[in-house]
């Protein structure tokens, strides 16, 4: 599992190299990336929903909805947000998916890559 989506310069607004690296991991199969620690990597002060769409929309072309799960990073992402923020940037953009691809990112992905039962 990917965590932290990687890590990339959210703070910068940059997505080269980590781009580039996020293509040629989600081009391994058995790698799955765990959407979490964003807020930590953005301005903790001033960071607004809308500087992480671009690390959303490359984490979900390159994962696609059947490798991505949701992660909060709770309690480090306190040091930016609150973890009700943290959630509602996921469920903002995981909400404009299908029904199903939306159970997958929230839980059977997970489910299925640490082999838990239903």
């Amino acid at each position: 599992v990917l965590d932290h989506i990687s890590k990339p310069h959210i703070k910068q607004h940059k997505l080269d190299p980590w781009l580039a690296d996020l293509r040629q991991l989600a081009s391994l199969e058995n790698v799955f990336c765990k959407v979490s620690g964003m807020v930590t990597e953005a301005d903790w002060k001033n960071w607004q929903p809308s500087d992480f769409e671009p690390y959303l929309d490359a984490v979900f072309e390159c994962f696609g909805t059947e490798r991505i799960m949701i992660g909060s990073d709770w309690p480090v992402c306190t040091l930016a947000a609150t973890y009700s923020n943290v959630i509602q940037i996921a469920r903002d953009y995981v909400g404009k998916l299908s029904a199903d691809e939306q159970a997958d990112v929230w839980e059977n992905n997970a489910l299925r890559l640490y082999r838990l039962p239903r």
